[in-house]
C-alpha cells in the first residue's frame, strides 16, 4: 500500500549541503511491523517525515495505495496525515493544557466527527491502551509510559492505515518499554507500523522486518517487498477542517494555564474601552439630561414667529459674523504693498422673510387651546401713556422704559408662574399690573420714567392705585393748518380734567415670579390687559391721523419723506397697521410642542417658499447648540481614548506573537495530526478573540462601576443634575465587538507567522 520510488532529500544551509535520503526505494505491505535502524544521521527520521507527509522530498515519488503524491496540494497532505497516518513520537508530543481525553479527540475534530462520536471513540481507544481511569487528567499528571500510551491512543483513534513511531521507547524505562512494544506489535496485526529506533535489540525482538539505513541509502532489508500495482487503489482523500469552536476551545484551554498574564493583557486592552465607554456614557447622560431639561424647563420656551426667523443651519454655513469678508482662494494673506482691494459681501445663504397675513393669524387662532399656555402676539404700538404727578404736572411716560406690554391672558398659566404680592391681576382694559424681580426690585429706569426718585425705597401701597391715561391718536395729535402737520397737544392736563378724553388705567396688583417657576415670561415693568391693545388698535385704524398717514409718503408729524419700510414701521408704531411683529406660542408640555410645530408646518404645505411662514423653536436651537458642543467634546475625548485602544491592540499583537513562540511545539503537533495552515491561523485568531472579548467585558464592567462615583461627584458639584453618566444599553455590545475586532486584527500577523511554521521544525522545539 505504500511505495517509495527513488526518494531523495537534500538540506542546504548556506554553502553546506547534505543528502539525507539518496534515491531510497522501498515498498511496504498493508499489515506488517517494519523497524528502521541505522546510526545517527543516517536519515531514519527524515524517512519517517517523508512517509508521514511532514516534509517534502526533492525528487522521486511516494505512492499511497498506488496514488502518486508528487503533485499533492497542501490540503491533500493535511488530509493524508489526518486520515492515513498516526504518529507516535519519542517525546509524546502531547498538548499539556488539554486533558488526556481532549488530546486523543483532537485528531477527530479535524475529521469533522460529531462531538458525541468523538468522545465515544476516544474513550474506546483509551480503554484499549489501559487508560480508562485517567481520561480527565492532564499529561503532566501521568508517568512517561502513560503519556506514551496516550500518544498511541491518539495515533489509533482515527483508524489510520499507517502508524509511524519515532523512538517510541526512547524516553521510558525498560519495563514500560516492553509494555509499549507489545502494544505496538498487536497494532501491527491490523495496520502497517513503521518504527524508527536506535535499539537493534528491540527491533529484532518485535519487528517483522528490519530495514537498515546508512548515509541516506538502504543498506539492508530483511524481508523486502516489491509492489506491482498497475492502477490506483482505494485511497480517498477527505479534506480536514477545524471548526472555529474547536479553535476557541484549544485557545481557551491554553489561556487558562496563563491566567495572570491573560488578565493583565486583557486589562491593558480594556483601558481604551474604559475611556471610550466613560466618555460615551457621560455624553449619553448629558444628552438625557438635556432631553429632561427640554421636557421640563425648555418645553415652556416659546415657539417664535419673527419677521426674519433664526436659521441655525444658515448661521453655521455663514461661518462668521455679519460683514466679514469671505476667504479668497487666489489672494495672498498679509501681502506686502499699499494697495486696497474692494470686495462685495456675498452671503452664502439668503434670509427668509416672514410675511404674516390674516390667513396665518386665522391659522394660529385655529390651534387647539389645550396645546398651549399662551399665544402672545406682539404689535409694535407706541401708546401715549400719561401720568399726573402729585404736583399736578402731567408727564409723558416712555412706554419702552417701563416695559409696557401685555400681561398673560390665561389665568391658570399666570397663577402657575407668578405670585400676586399685593392686589390682584388685571381683569379688563382699565387695569394694570406691576411686575417686580425676585428680589422685589425695579430698575431705576422704570422708577425715573414714572417720575419718581430712584434714591427712595417704596412700599407696595405707593404703586397700588397709581393712575395713568392712555391718550388715543386723535386726542393726542392735533392738526396744525399752518405747518400742515400733526403736532402733539400741549394741554396734557385736559386728559385728567376731562372725563371723555383718553382711557383711564391704574395699577391694581403687584406680582413676582414664583420660586418654582421654570422661566419668566414677563420682564419687570408695567403690564396691561390684552383688551387695552385691542381697543387702542381699533381706534387707531379709524383715526384721522392714521388715515392721513396711510395716504402720505411723508411723515404727517415731521414732514420728512418715508421709505416703504419706514412708512410701514411708522404705521405700526401708530397702531394703524396691526400686523404682528412677533408671535410667541408657549407650549403646555414637551409633547404639545411637537403638536404645535406640526400645526404650523401644515400652513406651509403646498405654498411657494416665499409664502412660507417659518418659526424659531428656541428650545430646539438651545438643544442643538448644546448637543453640538457635547458631541464635539465627546469626539475629541473618544479620539484620545482610541489612541490607547490602538496601543493596547499593538501590545496584544506582540503578546500573541510571544504565544506563537511558546506554542510552537503545539503547532507542530496539530500539523502532524492533519491541521491545515488556516486551522493554525484560526487557533491564534481564536486566542485574540478571547482576549478581546475578556478585555471588552472587563472594560465595560470597570466603566460601568466608575459611573456610580462619577455620578456622586457630579451630583455634589452641580445641583439638580442626576445620573450624568449613564451607559447606553447597546454600548457594551458595540464596544465588546470593537475590542474583539481590534485584537483580532492585531493578531493576524502573528497568526500568519504561526501557520507558516514548518511542521518538522516546530516539532523539534523544546
Amino acid at each position: 500500500m505504500l511505495d517509495l520510488i527513488d526518494i531523495t532529500k537534500r538540506y542546504e544551509i548556506g554553502t553546506f549541503r547534505q543528502t539525507a535520503l539518496d534515491s531510497v526505494r522501498l515498498s511496504f505491505r498493508n499489515h506488517e511491523f517494519v523497524a528502521v535502524t541505522g546510526p545517527s544521521g543516517s536519515g531514519k527520521t527524515t524517512l519517517l517525515n517523508m512517509i508521514g507527509g511532514l516534509d517534502r522530498f526533492d525528487s522521486g515519488d511516494l505512492l499511497i495505495d498506488g496514488k502518486s503524491t508528487a503533485h499533492f496540494s497542501e490540503a491533500e497532505w493535511d488530509a493524508y496525515r489526518n486520515h492515513s497516518i498516526g504518529f507516535v513520537f519519542q517525546t509524546y508530543n502531547l498538548i499539556h493544557h488539554m486533558s488526556v481525553l481532549a488530546n486523543v479527540e483532537i485528531g477527530l475534530t479535524l475529521s469533522g466527527v460529531s462531538a458525541e462520536e468523538r468522545r465515544q471513540r476516544a474513550l474506546d481507544v483509551l480503554k484499549k491502551v489501559g487508560l480508562s481511569d485517567h481520561v480527565h487528567k492532564k499529561p503532566n499528571q501521568l508517568s512517561g509510559g502513560q503519556m506514551q500510551r496516550v500518544a498511541i491512543a491518539r495515533a489509533l483513534v482515527n483508524d489510520p492505515d499507517i502508524i509511524l513511531a519515532d523512538e517510541p521507547t526512547g524516553a521510558i524505562d525498560s519495563e514500560t518499554s516492553k509494555q509499549i512494544m507489545d502494544l505496538i506489535r498487536n497494532i501491527s496485526k491490523e495496520k502497517l507500523v513503521i518504527m524508527v529506533t536506535h535499539d537493534e535489540g528491540i527491533a529484532k525482538a518485535y519487528a517483522h522486518r528490519l530495514v537498515s539505513l546508512k548515509d541516506g541509502r538502504i543498506e539492508s532489508d530483511s524481508n523486502p517487498y516489491h509492489n506491482h500495482m498497475d492502477k490506483e487503489g482505494r485511497l480517498r482523500i477527505k479534506k480536514t477542517a477545524m471548526a472555529f469552536s474547536q479553535a476557541l476551545k484549544l485557545s481557551f484551554s491554553n489561556l487558562k494555564t496563563k491566567k495572570f498574564r491573560t488578565i493583565i493583557t486583557a486589562f491593558a486592552g480594556s483601558i481604551g474601552i474604559i475611556g471610550i465607554a466613560l466618555v460615551l456614557s457621560i455624553a449619553n447622560g448629558m444628552n438625557r439630561e438635556i432631553d429632561r431639561l427640554e421636557r421640563t424647563t425648555l418645553a415652556e420656551f416659546p415657539i417664535q414667529i419673527d419677521p426674519v426667523p433664526f436659521d441655525l443651519d444658515a448661521a453655521r454655513e455663514q461661518g462668521g459674523p455679519p460683514g466679514r469678508a469671505p476667504e479668497p482662494d487666489d489672494l495672498e494673506k498679509h501681502p506686502d504693498g499699499t494697495t486696497i482691494t474692494p470686495y462685495e459681501r456675498t452671503l452664502r445663504t439668503t434670509q427668509h422673510v416672514n410675511v404674516i397675513t390674516d390667513d396665518y393669524l386665522d391659522h394660529i387662532d385655529a390651534l387647539d387651546e389645550s396645546l398651549y399656555n399662551e399665544v402672545a402676539i406682539e404689535r409694535r404700538v407706541n401708546m401715549n401713556l400719561l401720568r399726573q404727578r402729585e404736583t399736578g404736572e402731567v408727564i409723558n411716560v416712555n412706554t419702552g422704559h417701563i416695559n409696557f406690554s401685555q400681561t398673560l391672558s390665561k389665568e391658570a398659566f399666570f397663577d402657575d408662574t407668578y405670585d400676586i404680592l399685593e392686589g390682584r391681576r388685571p381683569d379688563n382694559e382699565h387695569e394694570l399690573l406691576l411686575v417686580i424681580d425676585e428680589y422685589n426690585r425695579l430698575n431705576a429706569r422704570i422708577i425715573n420714567a414714572l417720575g419718581l426718585s430712584d434714591t427712595t425705597t417704596y412700599q407696595f401701597e405707593d404703586f397700588i392705585g397709581m393712575r395713568f391715561t392712555v391718550a388715543l391718536l386723535d386726542e393726542y395729535y392735533v392738526f396744525n393748518e399752518t405747518s400742515d402737520l400733526y403736532r402733539a397737544r400741549t394741554d396734557l392736563g385736559d386728559f385728567f380734567d376731562t372725563d371723555d378724553l383718553g382711557i383711564d388705567v391704574e395699577i391694581v396688583g403687584i406680582a413676582r415670579m414664583s420660586d418654582d417657576a421654570v422661566s419668566s415670561f414677563l420682564s419687570p415693568g408695567i403690564k396691561h390687559h390684552p383688551d387695552l391693545t385691542a381697543l387702542y388698535l381699533e381706534d387707531a385704524r379709524t383715526s384721522e391721523i392714521g388715515m392721513a398717514q396711510m395716504e402720505s409718503d411723508t411723515s404727517v408729524i415731521t414732514g420728512l419723506p418715508l421709505s416703504s419700510s419706514a412708512k410701514q414701521a411708522f404705521l405700526r408704531t401708530l397702531g394703524v397697521d396691526s400686523t404682528p411683529v412677533q408671535i410667541r406660542i408657549y407650549p403646555a408640555s414637551f409633547e404639545d410642542k411637537d403638536a404645535i410645530t406640526a400645526h404650523l408646518d401644515a400652513f406651509n404645505e403646498g405654498r411657494e417658499e416665499s409664502e412660507e411662514i417659518r418659526y424659531t423653536d428656541i428650545a430646539a436651537i438651545v438643544i442643538a447648540i448644546t448637543g453640538d458642543v457635547i458631541d464635539g467634546i465627546s469626539y475629541v475625548l473618544v479620539a484620545f481614548s482610541a489612541i490607547s485602544l490602538v496601543v493596547s491592540s499593538i501590545m496584544i499583537g506582540i503578546i500573541t506573537y510571544v504565544s506563537v513562540l511558546e506554542r510552537t511545539k503545539e503547532i507542530g503537533i496539530l500539523r502532524s495530526l492533519g491541521a491545515r495552515k488556516k486551522d493554525i491561523t484560526s487557533v491564534f485568531n481564536a486566542e485574540t478573540v478571547i482576549i478581546g472579548f475578556i478585555a471588552g467585558v472587563l472594560g465595560i464592567t470597570i466603566a460601568w462601576g466608575l459611573t456610580f462615583p462619577i455620578n456622586v461627584i457630579i451630583r455634589r458639584l452641580v445641583d439638580g443634575v442626576e445620573n450624568v453618566a449613564v451607559m447606553p444599553l447597546t454600548l457594551p455590545f458595540i464596544l465588546i465587538m470593537i475590542s474583539i475586532a481590534l485584537t483580532f486584527i492585531s493578531g493576524l500577523i502573528p497568526a500568519r507567522i504561526a501557520s507558516n511554521k514548518h511542521p518538522v521544525e516546530a516539532l523539534r522545539i523544546e
